[in-house]
Parts: C-alpha cells; sequence; structure tokens
C-alpha cells in the first residue's frame, strides 16, 4: 500500500505534536512536522534527495508571527503509532520518549529518546529565507511543485485564503475542522481537487475577481507604452539607476530621463517604486542582468 508523506509545518508545540499524532495513527499517512519555515524547507530537500518526496504539506497560516513564542521544532519523522507518541512507550522500531518530537528518525539512535527543543528568530525571515505560512507556500511551489500545500488557519479570511490560493495552495483549512475532514482534504488534494470552507467561497471569488481587476487595469496601462519605454520599465523593475540604463541601451541620460518620465505619466504614478510595483502586477520581469556588472540606484552592484 503507497503511503501519503505529509509534512505538519507549525511553530505551535503543541498543536502540532498532536495533529501529527493523530495523522500518523493512519495506516497509509507517513508524518514528519517542522516548527518554522527554514526548517520545512530543509525537510523537503532532504526527503528529494534521499528520494523520499512529501505528497503535502499542511502549514500554518500564521507561521512564523512571533505570536506564540520562538520555540521551533526540528524537522523529523514520527512514529506510525499514535500511542507510543503520546505515551513514551518504545514502537517495533525504536523508542520517543515523552511526547517530545525528537531530531532524529524512529530507531535512529537519538540519545534518550528525545532532543531539546531548538530556537527560532521571530518575525518572517530566517536566514533570508521567509518563513510566514503564505510565503513557505509560494516558496515550495516554485521549489518542488509537486507538493500539494493545504494551509491550516484559527479563522476564516477570504482575502488571506485568495492569497494562499494565488500562492499554490490547494485547500485552506479551519484548524477546528474533524480529523475526518483533514483526511478528507489531504487525500482530495492528492486527486487535484482544491478545497475550501463553503462559507468562504463568495468572499475568495470576490477576492480573486477583485485581484485580476486590478491586474488587468495594470496591463492596460502597460500596453499603452511604446517599446522603448517598456524596456526602459524592465530595467526600472531591474533596479537599475539611470545612468546604467543609458549604458545598456545606448542612449543618452537625458534621454533615459524623458523616457522613465513618460512612463510615469502613461501609468499614472509618481514615484520609480509604484511603477514598478505597478510593472509587477502587469506581469512585467527584469531585464536579464546575468553575468552583468551594473549600476543600481547610483552605486555598483
Amino acid at each position: 500500500m503507497a503511503r501519503i508523506r505529509v509534512l505538519v509545518v507549525d511553530d505551535h508545540r503543541i498543536f502540532a505534536e498532536s495533529l501529527a499524532a493523530a495523522l500518523a495513527a493512519e495506516q497509509d499517512v507517513e508524518v514528519s512536522a517542522a516548527g518554522s519555515g527554514p526548517a520545512a524547507l530543509r525537510c523537503l530537500e532532504r526527503g528529494a534527495s534521499e528520494g523520499r518526496r512529501f505528497d503535502v504539506m499542511l502549514v500554518d497560516a500564521d507561521l512564523g508571527g512571533g505570536v506564540r513564542g520562538a520555540v521551533g521544532i526540528p524537522p523529523q519523522p514520527l512514529p506510525a503509532s499514535a500511542e507510543s507518541l503520546m505515551s513514551g512507550a518504545p514502537t517495533g522500531h525504536g523508542a520517543v520518549g515523552g511526547g517530545s518530537l525528537t531530531g532524529g528518525t524512529v530507531g535512529g539512535g537519538v540519545a534518550n529518546g528525545r532532543a531539546a527543543p531548538g530556537r527560532m528568530a521571530s518575525g518572517r525571515v530566517v536566514d533570508g529565507r521567509a518563513v510566514d505560512g503564505i510565503s513557505l507556500v509560494g516558496g515550495v511551489r516554485s521549489a518542488q511543485p509537486g507538493v500539494r500545500t493545504v494551509v491550516l488557519a484559527e479563522r476564516d479570511d477570504p482575502r488571506r485564503a485568495a492569497a494562499a490560493l494565488q500562492a499554490g495552495a490547494c485547500g485552506w483549512v479551519a484548524k477546528d475542522c474533524s480529523l475526518s475532514r483533514l483526511l478528507a482534504v489531504i487525500r482530495g488534494v492528492l486527486r487535484d481537487e482544491t478545497h475550501l470552507p463553503p462559507a468562504l467561497l463568495t468572499g475568495v471569488l470576490r477576492e480573486m475577481t477583485a485581484a485580476r481587476k486590478h491586474r488587468t487595469e495594470s496591463e492596460r496601462l502597460v500596453e499603452s507604452l511604446t517599446p522603448r519605454e517598456r524596456e526602459v520599465l524592465r530595467c526600472m523593475v531591474a533596479g537599475l539607476g539611470r545612468k546604467a540604463v543609458a549604458e545598456r541601451l545606448y542612449l543618452s541620460p537625458h534621454t533615459v530621463r524623458t523616457h522613465m518620465q513618460n512612463v510615469l505619466g502613461k501609468l499614472g504614478v509618481h514615484s520609480t517604486l509604484a511603477a514598478v510595483a505597478l510593472a509587477r502586477r502587469a506581469g512585467v520581469g527584469p531585464v536579464d542582468l546575468a553575468g552583468e556588472i551594473v549600476e543600481r540606484g547610483g552605486q555598483l552592484a
């Protein structure tokens, strides 16, 4: 029987342990847990390198918010028996003591059956990597598109649910839902289904429609630019200063200044930052700077 590999990502230790234990009681489910975004990414990378990719990631929508403390959970597999995890009794493969999440596999020779909890920096970024739940969804979608992600939320929020779906999530589930409901969602997303609470559907559709309308308006404005102005805009998106744009496009700085002013005027904005934000919404990417040494905002990069 093929087993479903699930990664639980939540910095609320008791919730993570309880959920992982409940899921591990299912015969066809294998569970691991991580207490931060970076730990989850390391766990996913290790699983892929060992040929044991995860199928589903359950991630806390408020991961890394800094509200619930800074205790991190090191990534590790949990025993197949929920009873052994909660009571500390040894399984057929090894021992896990005290119901604590360990830093090694079951039977992997972890001293005393447990490891001291690590510390996770509070906030949204650790070691330059995003740790909030929705950003993690986007990162995993880019790095490992085969992993289905489901966001676990304490409250219904149409705007954040829409953002999660746009980032690549396959579902949004309340943390107080039943285990049978969560298992149905896990198996459903593996069939390429998208799961949302019925009460959220109208709000999510409204949010996504509004976002699409905003994006469409941005695209219309960008289309009003001349080919040269679009080229200048892409340089602006890349963060190039006026001098660097002039050198790249073989134009005089005065001509580049004129093009930039025209871009701002046609887009209806008053700053380069606003122009870049609008360009991003319209799907305009930066020029390719691979292998180049360029000036960014007056400094060499």
